[in-house]
């Protein structure tokens, strides 16, 4: 979901799988099918909801039809109409933002959200960060900085926009005291593999992907 975030993910999947539960042999890894599934996303305009669901919804009973015995989808943004989801397939679809959120220290002195701008507007994260009494921040000029490097990550081979943009960006967050982000879009992955972030990372994709082998050790 997101065709620059789906390789990315796949690795940390494997990564989970090794440092959980020790895996070493091709053997030790469970079966996975992987669909990259192309979706109605512009980072520029609206989502349409109606033809994003119908979609997402497609191509979550496709993997259905595998055989699966449940479903990791690592897009923040695809769990805006994560009940509808949920409801249109029998096996369970795992819950990035449950996951990630589970992760966030109640230590935190001041968080923020590295999001598309639909995730960030649904308040999907903040609601429970507000609930748990958690202090967050965020300048609504930070948004078209934030939309700008998911576009270029996009759109591009390089990333030397998006790491510029990035810098500008820390330099925001250090001036307002934030200590922790929520990175709550995968395809920003690509390139915080690679850079000195002097936050603490919260990687809504690394959670997702250790929450599989949770669920897979359950069913074992």
């Amino acid at each position: 979901m997101g065709p620059r975030s789906t390789g990315p993910f796949i690795d940390q999947v494997v990564t989970a799988f090794q440092s959980l539960m020790g895996a070493k042999y091709d053997i030790d890894f469970p079966p996975m099918m992987i669909y990259s599934l192309p979706t109605p996303f512009y980072v520029d305009r609206p989502i349409d909801d109606k033809l994003m669901k119908k979609t997402i919804c497609e191509g979550l009973k496709k993997l259905e039809a595998c055989g699966v015995t449940f479903i990791a989808m690592p897009c923040n943004t695809a769990h805006l109409y994560f009940t509808d989801l949920q409801d249109c397939i029998k096996v369970p679809l795992l819950n990035i933002v449950n996951a990630t959120l589970a992760r966030v220290p109640r230590s935190t002195k001041k968080i923020t959200i590295l999001a598309t701008r639909p995730t960030l507007e649904s308040r999907i994260y903040q609601k429970d960060l507000e609930d748990s009494h958690l202090p967050y921040a965020f300048d609504q000029s930070w948004q078209k900085k934030i939309d700008d490097m998911i576009f270029n990550i996009k759109t591009s081979a390089n990333y030397e926009e998006a790491i510029l943009i990035w810098k500008e960006l820390s330099n925001n967050f250090c001036e307002v005291g934030i200590d922790t982000i929520i990175l709550a879009c995968t395809d920003l992955n690509v390139i915080f593999k690679s850079i000195h972030a002097p936050f603490h990372i919260i990687d809504s994709s690394l959670c997702l992907a250790e929450t599989i082998v949770k669920k897979w050790k359950e069913q074992l």
